[in-house]
């Protein structure tokens, strides 16, 4: 990012004229799946990069400022609902989420360590969440433990566990170990693909994860073309609202864009695919 982009986004962040719900959406950089909306020629693996480095550079180049946001927004004395104190929590996250990111090159921080604290002394689920996520998108070993305690705490809570699935699917993809890790979440215990919501939870999650599904070996479409014919045999609805995840295959750029076709027509094969999956599948090769 060039320094006046830069600049204006500590502009922004020290502005006290400026609500701080206002504040954490307009420094949220558009997702990758809008980025890839607005080109021609999709190539999800350079997308992720560049993305990821524009984060990383606001993360060191605001350190001071992000310090500054946490410590003045972050949850202090009885919790509330008000609009006020939603924004000062959400902005409060993003800049943890900013400090552990930068931690990833100062082995010194203690940023990690901090999230963790506040991770275990959260009074509020937007804050548990918010600690927990900082720890996962930095990739930080703390993660395990904060997923692992996260868990435990909310066992009987179905959506909260829905929560604790999809926050794993969407980590973002560095050495290509999101999906080894989904396939292993497939096996947890708490895991149910017969359950629409923890279905969606972990697979459509994974699915719109760019820079997870969308693997040079193609992997995460063999995964995905698994699951649909998996799901086809007894949730047609759910399977075809996961067989849209590669509707727009044409504007992937090579090799995707052949290994997309190529798992389209695999669950094409299917003879007894139903009528919900034929129609998202043939109308995505244009058959």
């Amino acid at each position: 990012l060039p320094p006046e982009v830069v600049q204006a986004f500590g502009q922004v962040l020290q502005n006290p004229q400026l609500d701080a719900a206002f504040k954490e959406l307009a420094l949220t950089l558009p997702s990758e799946t809008y980025l890839a909306e607005q080109l021609t020629v999709v190539d999800p693996l350079r997308i992720h990069q560049v993305r990821q480095a524009m984060r990383l550079q606001l993360a060191l180049e605001l350190h001071t400022q992000w310090v500054q946001i946490y410590e003045n927004h972050s949850t202090h004395g009885t919790f509330s609902i008000d609009a006020q104190a939603m924004g000062s929590r959400a902005l409060a996250n993003m800049a943890l989420l900013h400090l552990c990111m930068a931690s990833t090159l100062a082995s010194s921080s203690d940023w990690p360590d901090q999230a963790l604290y506040a991770f275990k002394g959260a009074t509020n689920m937007t804050d548990r969440m918010g600690a927990v996520n900082a720890l996962v998108q930095a990739q930080h070993p703390h993660a395990q433990t904060a997923l692992a305690e996260f868990h435990s705490l909310f066992t009987r809570e179905e959506l909260v566990i829905d929560k604790w699935f999809a926050l794993q699917a969407t980590t973002p993809d560095l050495e290509g170990d999101v999906l080894p890790k989904v396939r292993q979440l497939l096996l947890h215990h708490d895991f149910n693909i017969r359950n629409p919501n923890r279905a969606r939870s972990l697979l459509s999650a994974y699915c719109s994860n760019p820079s997870a599904f969308h693997r040079t070996d193609a992997a995460g479409y063999v995964f995905w073309s698994e699951r649909v014919l998996e799901l086809d045999a007894f949730n047609p609805q759910v399977a075809a609202r996961l067989a849209r995840a590669l509707d727009r295959w044409r504007k992937l750029s090579q090799p995707y864009q052949s290994a997309a076709q190529e798992a389209l027509r695999r669950v094409a094969a299917k003879s007894d695919l139903s009528a919900d999956v034929r129609e998202v599948i043939s109308s995505a090769l244009g058959e």
